[in-house]
């Protein structure tokens, strides 16, 4: 949705607002939702239901297992959602700018969050492959734990230990998660926000929340199988003889609709639904309470 401005902006800032008010509303959900996105990990890992990996990880590690790998998590907005965000918000703009102003329809709309979640992917994968070996670093043989103390440890020497190409390890999967993703999520949150606000009259909380849980649902269920084959390639180690489990992601795929068929790919829908659909409310949220700050002091 497009933004009515009284008077046109000079400088950078019109240009940069978005993409740092992207950025920021996703760390703050981070920081909240981070506990949940370690169980749907383990889950995805094989380490049993939700509450048993809850209780696990609260008997042997503490509650600072929940919190494995948050720089990683927090890099990863900086990036990712710093840059898929901002795109939408451009994108959008420029096409209510080509429609005289007019709202977009629903497929312009997907169009630009499949555009947005392309870049914003593509920017933030080493980010996320950081993440994902952080958190799955606990479920790993003692051998094989590769115990990085933080995202940037992680970044340093996965570069310096496999090459700076291995830092997009998975990179295929990760795009395509994140087309799917955001064209779930933006997509859906703009068009319910138009139907919650304009046809049911719903108050600006209301309108927000409703449309939130909707944009959270459908992230979800375009995305998971997208997720679950990137966790399976991010996380995957050589054997004994060198060789990887998967050649690529369709390889990975193909492995795993033979062996489990295609409910496979949505193990740990539920926790990760629930983990999604709160981040997705939390950063629309986030965002708009940005938002009305900086036009409180006039940014």
């Amino acid at each position: 949705m497009g933004e009515n401005n009284p008077k046109p902006s000079a400088g950078v800032w019109p240009t940069v607002k978005p993409f740092l008010n992207g950025g920021a509303s996703g760390m703050l959900a981070t920081c909240v939702i981070q506990p949940i996105d370690m169980i749907k990990v383990r889950i995805q890992l094989g380490q049993g239901s939700a509450v048993e990996v809850t209780r696990n990880m609260l008997k042997n590690d503490g509650v600072g297992a929940f919190y494995k790998g948050l720089s990683a998590g927090l890099l990863r907005q900086a990036t990712y959602t710093t840059a898929r965000l901002g795109t939408f918000k451009i994108l959008t703009n420029k096409a209510i700018e080509a429609n005289d102003g007019k709202p977009l329809p629903l497929y312009q709309k997907a169009l630009c969050g499949l555009t947005a979640g392309a870049i914003g992917a593509s920017v933030g994968s080493p980010a996320d492959l950081a993440l994902i070996r952080m958190q799955a670093d606990a479920t790993l043989p003692l051998a094989q734990q590769r115990h990085y103390t933080n995202a940037f440890n992680a970044l340093y020497r996965i570069s310096s230990e496999e090459g700076v190409l291995a830092l997009w390890k998975g990179a295929g999967p990760t795009v395509v998660r994140a087309m799917a993703l955001n064209m779930g999520m933006l997509a859906s949150y703009d068009q319910s926000v138009e139907f919650c606000r304009d046809s049911l009259g719903f108050s600006e909380a209301a309108t927000i929340i409703g449309a939130s849980s909707v944009s959270g649902f459908f992230a979800a269920a375009c995305s998971l199988p997208f997720d679950y084959v990137k966790t399976q390639i991010q996380k995957m180690q050589p054997d004994s003889q060198g060789k990887y489990p998967y050649t690529g992601s369709l390889d990975c795929s193909v492995k795993t609709l033979k062996s489990g068929g295609p409910l496979k790919f949505y193990t740990g829908f539920p926790v990760y639904c629930v983990r999604i659909a709160p981040h997705v409310m939390m950063t629309w949220i986030f965002l708009n309470q940005i938002q009305k700050l900086e036009k409180s002091v006039g940014l």
